[in-house]
């Protein structure tokens, strides 16, 4: 028998200092309907380690992020067991519902998690970490590492890269 499927939320409101933006659930996420919720994804302990949070939040307390002037959001709502799954056509509609999200919602940045997923939803052929050379709106563009435990990238690495995003937002 299928296991049941949550229906998982995105996590935003108005003024925002950062929406993150996940590919798109995996099975766990599915299972629990919470964003970033296998026990190997580094996100809740990433975004903690780089300044966003005040302690690790744990995925059943994802809304807690709102408090913090952060959100979460996805690019494809359909879960899979790797993002691999994940069709072009799939990824390129969820980057045209993301920049309406954004649109609406004018955070100071959007964090993109993923740069392969981030070059499929937008069209783009090369990308680097970090700020993007446009923006959605008012809203800064940020591609930084997946913190999914399959992303070879280390606990450092990860912090690091999101860190410079809490620099920058803290500079502005």
């Amino acid at each position: 028998m299928e296991a049941e499927i949550h229906g998982i939320n995105d996590i935003l409101a108005p003024d925002l200092s950062v929406i993150f933006c996940g590919i798109n659930p995996g099975k766990s996420s599915a299972h629990t309907g919470f964003h970033f919720a296998h026990p190997g994804n580094r996100f809740w302990k990433t975004i903690w380690q780089a300044g966003f949070t005040k302690r690790q939040l744990k995925p059943e307390e994802e809304k807690l992020l709102l408090t913090t002037r952060c959100g979460i959001t996805m690019l494809v709502e359909r879960p899979t067991r790797e993002a691999t799954e994940l069709s072009a056509t799939e990824l390129r509609e969820g980057g045209k519902l993301l920049v309406d999200k954004i649109m609406r919602y004018q955070p100071e940045a959007l964090a993109v998690l993923g740069k392969q997923a981030y070059k499929q939803a937008f069209g783009v052929g090369k990308v680097a970490w970090g700020r993007q050379p446009h923006k959605l709106g008012e809203t800064e563009v940020w591609v930084l590492p997946n913190p999914s435990g399959l992303n070879r990238a280390s606990q450092e690495e990860l912090v690091a890269a999101y860190k410079e995003l809490v620099m920058a937002l803290a500079a502005r």
